[in-house]
């Protein structure tokens, strides 16, 4: 066995971006959607259902995304204590995903600039969008009421940060029944280029703004009907527990859902060099004979070796990496080799 130390010109370093699929399958769109009633009736079901590419029983499916509801008054969900108002699941949701947009436990979730006390979280499943997701790249159709209304997010020059890493708007695109105009809920305005939803893309999270999706129809909303409108344009909190259920099936009619994942691989390039002189001698036993002596003479003055991998060792000469060759690679005075090992991580 021969060692050769490695220069540091010798190690290159590089990082490259690399795009996928979010879907199980490698599939570009999502187009169908299933719930597991099973979990949907568990305790877990209370805070958030599941979402399959396929019928939960079958052994390929996998969990996609989750859908959540999400009420600062605790609307939409059922009080864990009887006569307690207002202490829900959808209430901890708010207070779960408040705290991890914003790292804030008191303010309200903003849309576009307006605050909104209620939304759905649309997470996705963490081995779905590896380190990220793609900006650019979301296309999520919604159809309910006979509307419909397909979202995409802006990728504008500048990014806005948060606690939660890079925040982009949700805009209504091309295709929506809906236009692309300005309306109003109450006494807020919502502007459908900004106000529908955020993508927070590191973390593998969407936000739809309840509020714009409620808003009736005359208005230019998808009249989802959570909520509805009281004297003064207060919002009358809703009592109805199928909120995220609601939304599945919204999502579920279009079955269009299309986004990307992105992952940045970094890569340690090793150049292992082997000059004519070097390399032509082999330490395995066939090269000799019983007696220790060169088994064929020829090799005296012309040496051959065959190398099918190279390892790559520490000082303390501790074995970090084995580099197989696809094929034998002959090695005697006359050649040179040069091979160039990559190492992802």
């Amino acid at each position: 066995m021969s060692f050769k130390r490695l220069d540091p010109e010798d190690i290159s370093i590089s990082a490259e971006s690399v795009t996928a699929p979010v879907w199980s399958g490698n599939l570009v769109t999502l187009s169908t959607f299933f719930t597991s009633s099973e979990q949907a009736a568990s305790t877990a079901g209370d805070f958030y259902i599941d979402v399959y590419q396929t019928a939960s029983t079958l052994d390929n499916s996998a969990v996609q995304f989750s859908i959540a509801y999400c009420d600062v008054e605790g609307s939409g969900s059922v009080d864990f204590t009887s006569g307690v108002s207002g202490y829900s699941p959808s209430q901890v949701n708010y207070k779960t995903y408040r705290n991890l947009v914003l790292g804030d436990e008191e303010s309200l979730v903003s849309f576009g600039g307006v605050t909104s006390s209620y939304f759905f979280a649309l997470n996705f499943e963490r081995s779905r969008f590896k380190e990220k997701l793609l900006p650019g790249t979301l296309s999520l159709a919604l159809t309910y009421n006979g509307k419909s209304l397909t979202l995409s997010d802006i990728v504008p020059d500048t990014v806005t940060f948060g606690d939660a890493g890079r925040i982009y708007d949700l805009k209504a695109v091309s295709g929506s029944t809906l236009g692309d105009t300005t309306f109003t809920e109450g006494s807020n305005l919502f502007l459908k280029s900004g106000s529908y939803g955020r993508l927070y893309p590191d973390v593998g999270l969407i936000l739809l703004n309840g509020q714009a999706l409620d808003a009736p129809v005359s208005v230019g909303g998808l009249f989802m009907g959570f909520s509805g409108s009281g004297a003064g344009g207060a919002r009358v909190p809703n009592t109805d527990t199928s909120s995220s259920a609601k939304l599945f099936t919204a999502i579920s009619a279009s079955a269009n859902f299309r986004i990307n994942s992105e992952e940045t691989i970094s890569s340690n390039y090793v150049f292992v060099r082997a000059r004519n002189q070097e390399f032509n001698y082999s330490s395995n036993p066939s090269y000799l004979t019983g007696s220790g002596e060169l088994r064929h003479s020829i090799l005296i003055d012309d040496p051959k070796t065959y190398f099918t991998s190279i390892g790559l060792y520490n000082d303390s000469n501790d074995l970090l990496a084995v580099a197989k060759l696809s094929r034998p690679l002959l090695k005697d005075s006359r050649k040179e080799a040069l091979v160039r090992i990559k190492l992802d991580f």
